[in-house]
């Protein structure tokens, strides 16, 4: 997959995968190259930077926590990350829904269940 597509998607992948709770570098990783069933591998060049960025804008906060005599930063998201994710993920809706716009992909309409 093309690495710029993916680092455009960056903070949602992130905030997506934190909002469950806290997590740590490695695994944040290891859930998102499953949860895309391999096709997004994160660098750590890409990911940390990312990280960084977002617990300046306050979208993550960080702890150490010792795990089997090892150190290891947590990250977690914050109500300013819930939010932010929130506007991510309506970002990404519109997005998807113009480009099968322009590729002529018809939308699955999802009827709701009463």
């Amino acid at each position: 997959m093309d690495a710029k597509l993916i680092s455009g998607m960056l903070d949602l992948l992130i905030l997506e995968t934190l909002s469950p709770g806290p997590s740590y570098g490695y695994e944040i990783t290891q859930s998102v190259l499953s949860r895309s069933d391999g096709k997004f591998e994160l660098k750590e060049g890409s990911l940390y930077p990312a990280l960084h960025r977002l617990e300046r804008n306050k979208s993550l906060k960080s702890f150490w926590q010792e795990y089997e005599g090892r150190r290891r930063k947590y990250y977690q998201i914050t109500a300013v990350g819930k939010k932010l994710l929130a506007a991510k993920r309506t970002e990404w809706k519109q997005f998807t829904v113009a480009v099968n716009g322009v590729l002529g992909i018809q939308q699955q309409v999802i009827p709701h269940s009463t």
